[in-house]
């Protein structure tokens, strides 16, 4: 039988804490036993949320959890396949509001900036992914858009599709983002090629490739830096 928050001593239900306290009075695990309503049979709401809490070593608590697929955390016991999308889906929509709150204010002035910033969404993924970055000419994030997915080639990406999202975005530069699921950060020969593509294409239509960044592993390589674009 699963464990639910009529299982808990009244002063340790989540609900009633929020109710009594307000939300930002619960910790961690009791704001996730909220989400998650029951436990599994043998363990309350609140211990199945603390061991999700610590599921990845390396990097515990939500940002842990962010990192699991709907696939690794349905195979948890307690979790399933409902509750591992409701999860993935708060979490996505706790990103893209933070995102959304700090967007009027992000200025990238250095490619350590742009690396920190996509960092952790861009280092786990399992394919190459091309992300454009428009900014004004103080260095403003006006938007960003995933151009391409899959293996980054320099005949298939389309300066022409690049620079009209940066001419309908009013961008007077732009920075190209990529991954490389290896997690080695190094240029290819291709990622080279597309470089020189889009900042010849730029050259003729007044916006500037400011920088070409490369996330790997926990680790980025700038073109910029490396070969002074």
């Amino acid at each position: 039988m699963n464990e639910n928050f009529n299982s808990l001593p009244r002063e340790e239900r989540p609900y009633e804490r929020c109710m009594l306290h307000g939300a930002g009075r619960l910790s961690d695990r009791e704001l996730l036993a909220v989400l998650l309503r029951t436990g599994s049979k043998g363990r309350t709401v609140l211990e199945l949320a603390g061991d999700l809490l610590h599921l990845v070593p390396e990097r515990q608590g939500f940002t842990g959890l962010r990192r699991m697929t709907i696939e690794e955390l349905s195979s948890v016991k307690g979790i399933g396949s409902v509750k591992a999308v409701q999860l993935k889906c708060v979490l996505e929509l706790a990103r893209r509001m933070a995102r959304e709150e700090a967007g009027a204010g992000i200025y990238f002035k250095t490619p350590a900036s742009v690396a920190e910033y996509y960092m952790e969404d861009l280092r786990h993924r399992e394919q190459e992914v091309l992300l454009l970055l428009m900014l004004d000419q103080k260095g403003r994030l006006l938007r960003e858009k995933y151009m391409f997915k899959g293996t980054v080639n320099a005949s298939l990406i389309s300066p022409r599709e690049i620079f009209l999202e940066a001419l309908s975005s009013r961008a007077v530069q732009i920075i190209l983002v990529h991954n490389h699921p290896s997690g080695d950060a190094k240029p290819s020969k291709e990622d080279k090629n597309v470089t020189r593509r889009i900042q010849q294409a730029g050259q003729i239509l007044g916006i500037t490739l400011t920088d070409h960044i490369i996330i790997g592993e926990r680790t980025y390589v700038s073109l910029r830096e490396e070969q002074g674009l």
